[in-house]
């Protein structure tokens, strides 16, 4: 599993590797480091153990243990993975930066590129952090970046603040909207789908109807104003739509079931990984020619 690097205006992120150890065990040297952890990380044996356990992570893509480095030296570390205190395995935020760096504003900037990562590039719907009760300076770090205090609760053996940063509104899908011919064909196919991904009925008038997930809703219309009688993929226009679906084994009950709904294969001689080896996916095509493709959400994914 490889991490991209992420650098910023001072630092330069990249994935911990073995070679990093001696210099990781040297940032936690100092015992200021280990005030708020249940461990003491100045004992080296202690440090390198706790760098066994990051080299040995394996979890989603996208997420690991970066090393920071300012001018080519590791200064600190930091973490985007499963949280194993939080239900669900919601995506946790870390960030430790040697006391020699301390009030530079390099733990906020570390941290900020991380998140960044997690919300932006992996499109995470939240990052949570936990934070000691008595940690001030990283909750400090954790307001400038935005996170929203939401309680506390006894985690890593002490009282920690529970904190989440959602992501952000602006730029993602508000509707899309397809001009179907014939609307209860659309109904019969995309209402069943939509319906076993979670969305619901939002809208109905005579000519149309949408169904709504969150803050995105899909319309299906039978308009007037429609300038052919039917839909084709390969014409400059929607391809074809991709959703989420939370695993495999999901993708294969709706591609097992979707016939008697409307939707036929496509690709089937290449399935589930049509889409490249890393890419665990179903690709349909009803009646009218629309075509959707359900992603699996557990494992790596390729870019569509």
């Amino acid at each position: 599993m490889t991490l991209p690097t992420l650098t910023t205006a001072r630092l330069r992120l990249r994935q911990l590797v073995e070679a990093d150890r001696e210099a990781v065990v040297k940032v936690f040297s100092d015992p200021e480091m280990s005030r708020f952890f249940a461990a003491d990380f100045s004992d080296p044996a202690a440090a390198s153990a706790m760098v066994d356990r990051r080299l040995a992570y394996r979890g989603p893509a996208g997420q690991g243990h970066w090393v920071i480095e300012r001018d080519g030296e590791v200064i600190g570390v930091a973490h985007l993975r499963p949280s194993s205190e939080l239900p669900g395995g919601v995506a946790e935020l870390g960030y430790y930066v040697a006391s020699a760096y301390a009030g530079q504003g390099l733990a906020t900037e570390a941290a900020q590129a991380v998140l960044d990562h997690g919300l932006h590039a992996l499109g995470l719907p939240a990052v949570w952090a936990l934070v000691h009760e008595n940690n001030a300076a990283s909750r400090r770090v954790a307001a400038r970046l935005g996170f929203l205090d939401v309680g506390s609760g006894i985690h890593y053996g002490d009282l920690h603040r529970v904190l989440v940063s959602l992501a952000p509104v602006a730029g993602r899908p508000h509707h899309v909207e397809l001009w179907v011919p014939d609307l209860a064909e659309a109904e019969r196919s995309w209402g069943w789908l939509l319906g076993e991904l979670g969305w619901t009925e939002f809208q109905r008038w005579p000519a149309g109807v949408s169904w709504r997930l969150g803050g995105t809703y899909v319309v299906v219309e039978a308009s007037p104003a429609m300038s052919a009688p039917e839909h084709e993929r390969t014409r400059p226009g929607l391809n074809h739509l991709a959703l989420h679906v939370g695993t495999r084994a999901q993708v294969d009950d709706l591609a097992e079931r979707a016939a008697d709904h409307g939707w036929r294969p496509l690709f089937a001689d290449r399935y589930p990984y049509a889409g490249g080896e890393a890419h665990y996916a179903a690709y349909l095509e009803n009646e009218a020619g629309f075509e959707v493709e359900l992603v699996a959400l557990e494992g790596p994914q390729a870019a569509d």
